[in-house]
């Protein structure tokens, strides 16, 4: 049951707004001063609270204001007989999620305050999903090597520097571009991926930078391009070595200008976007080749971070192996399953050709496959090496 706090000091508005939202099955708590208003929240978690404007000892402003430092999140519906179009902008700057004018409107109360619910259960969700995927990015390891990357990263993130991010398949290149992403000032933004080798080179412009209707056959309506998508955010190009000659020309012209053009049109679009690269080949030597272009990657690589093959920091597996385990057991509704120490000493002498991919399907693998706790000889059954 949604609880809702009334701060207001007419006792006769209180109590007819108690009796309405008490008939919509909500649980009502009652204030008549502000500063009583911001004691009880601080002392009792609400979902929404109706705060009057004009009240003595504290207004309802400060009320809201205080609130915000005291990082509750009630949304904030504030009333007053004396609003005027100022307060009520004031009011909605400070976090408030609408104002509404005394004596309310029934039907309007109870709509705005059902939409407020809903935008509260909203934001927990999202805080929810947030931490778990935040738990699921999570870079586990103490080595020196995974630290280096985890220093840098820290050191990097506040600013817009470009990095380039080196590493072999399956090692968690883009788990760094996430990380990031997550500690920088755009972390709030979106944070838009392509992989550059999924996508066929006659579509890696259109994907791009997007395409006007009618630019080719197939294009049957205007498409926003991943520049565009990203605006204002994080954009990760993902094996950026496979990309054609043509596309990274587009690429490096909007690096430089901050400007894309649409495929069939002739219009700039700004784009306020920082770029992430990633790859497992050695770009010098395909520059060397002719088969990738050298201002490019000087526009690409200002920090270059490599991330090191699974075989280089193999005293991470057992916190590894201990995260899958976890998340395999919640995928899949069941008890996290044992593993013994010896199991994990053969695990660590593999050379996961595969990376922290491959640790991560072996795991999956032993968990359907092996014994009640995965011993030594699961790990020579299912393992495959």
């Amino acid at each position: 049951m949604p609880k809702i706090l009334i701060i207001d000091d007419e006792k006769v508005i209180r109590s007819t707004l108690k009796e309405i939202l008490e008939y919509e099955k909500y649980e009502i708590f009652e204030a008549q001063d502000g500063a009583k208003g911001l004691e009880m929240i601080q002392n009792e978690e609400f979902d929404l609270v109706l705060c009057d404007i004009k009240m003595p000892k504290m207004d309802g402003i400060e009320v809201l204001t205080k609130t915000a430092e005291m990082q509750k999140q009630p949304q904030f519906i504030m009333i007053s007989a004396h609003g005027t179009i100022e307060t009520a902008v004031e009011a909605t700057k400070k976090g408030a999620f609408d104002f509404i004018p005394k004596p309310p409107d029934l039907n309007r109360l109870l709509l705005t305050v059902r939409n407020a619910l809903d935008k509260k259960h909203l934001v927990q969700e999202t805080t929810v999903l947030k931490k778990k995927l935040s738990k699921k990015l999570d870079m586990v390891g103490e080595s020196q090597a995974i630290n280096v990357v985890k220093e840098t990263i820290e050191k990097v993130a506040p600013t817009d520097a470009r990095v380039l991010i080196t590493g072999p398949n399956g090692t968690g290149k883009e788990l760094v571009a996430h990380w990031i992403h997550q500690k920088s000032s755009r972390s709030s933004a979106p944070f838009i991926a392509v992989n550059c080798a999924a996508i066929p080179a006659e579509l890696i412009e259109s994907e791009l930078f997007g395409h006007e209707k009618g630019a080719f056959t197939s294009a049957m309506k205007q498409r926003q391009g991943k520049f565009e998508q990203a605006h204002g955010g994080t954009l990760f190009l993902d094996e950026i070595g496979d990309m054609s000659l043509s596309a990274q020309a587009k690429v490096l012209r909007a690096l430089q200008e901050h400007k894309v053009s649409r495929v069939g049109g002739d219009k700039e679009i700004k784009v306020d976007v920082r770029v992430l690269a990633a790859t497992n080949k050695d770009l010098k030597k395909e520059i060397a080749e002719n088969t990738f272009r050298e201002d490019l990657y000087h526009r690409i690589s200002v920090i270059l971070i490599q991330v090191p093959p699974l075989r280089d920091r193999c005293e991470d597996i057992p916190l590894l192996v201990d995260k899958f385990l976890t998340e395999i057991a919640a995928e899949y509704g069941t008890a996290k399953k044992d593993i013994d120490t010896a199991a994990l000493k053969k695990l660590q002498e593999f050379p996961w050709t595969g990376n922290i991919r491959e640790l991560r399907n072996v795991i999956e693998r032993l968990v359907i496959l092996g014994g009640k706790k995965i011993s030594a000889e699961d790990i020579k059954k299912y393992a495959n090496y």
